[in-house]
């Protein structure tokens, strides 16, 4: 049986230093949860979860990290691991968040648009990126999931799975924030072409989701349905 404390990676997503979620990665479709992301990262601290999933949904908009204050006061309450995407796009802004003791590294829109920088960033941090695919339509989403891109989900898993990223995290962005469920195929298709870890995130609504995701993913990324007490701390 799979202990649900290390399974799920608990989100924590900012929009002006505040805590919400956003539907199917749509800007227009926003709810607010907390003011203070601090508090939130201590509640899942206490409730026992070993790591923490954060996105400056400004930083992946603008193409540069925003959050960077609510962030460092997320570092200070969580005792866990933390992952941290949005908006890293240079060595120096990963380098910002290392310094605030950040474990992980989430990059997405750098892998489709300059495959010769994430390389080197890969190589710089080895074993810290996590490369995020991002599906929408069958297609890579960039940008915050504002655009498309021309690659498909397994494309980046064969250009890439050679060099030293930790692993990957592949969301469907068609159900992130939905709470429809959960479709367990992608998910197969990319566990069935890499042996590095797998995290899957978009749609989940009950711990029914998480169960049928243990046996194919490594870690499940939950948010609204936490957030909305579907999934009972």
């Amino acid at each position: 049986m799979v202990n649900l404390r290390e399974f799920i990676i608990p989100a924590i997503d900012l929009k002006d230093g505040k805590v919400v979620r956003l539907e199917k990665g749509d800007f227009s479709k926003i709810k607010k949860y907390r003011d203070d992301p601090s508090s939130v990262a201590e509640l899942f601290d206490s409730s026992g979860f070993k790591r923490l999933h954060v996105v400056d949904l400004d930083g992946a908009k603008n193409g540069k990290p925003i959050n960077g204050e609510a962030i460092k006061r997320i570092r200070e309450n969580f005792r866990g691991e933390i992952e941290v995407g949005g908006g890293l796009r240079t060595c120096e802004h990963i380098s910002l968040y290392e310094d605030m003791g950040i474990d992980y590294f989430v990059l997405g829109t750098i892998a489709i648009t300059d495959a010769d920088t994430f390389e080197r960033m890969v190589y710089k941090f080895r074993d810290k990126i996590i490369l995020a695919i991002d599906s929408k339509g069958g297609k890579v989403a960039v940008s915050g999931w504002q655009t498309s891109s021309d690659f498909k989900p397994y494309d980046l898993v064969k250009r890439y799975d050679n060099l030293p990223i930790w692993g990957y995290l592949y969301t469907i962005v068609e159900r992130d924030g939905t709470l429809e469920g959960i479709d367990v195929e992608p998910y197969r298709v990319i566990r069935s072409m890499t042996s590095k870890p797998l995290i899957a995130s978009g749609g989940v609504s009950s711990l029914e989701d998480v169960k049928k995701l243990s046996n194919v993913v490594d870690f499940v990324v939950v948010g609204k349905a936490i957030y909305e007490g579907l999934i009972d701390l």
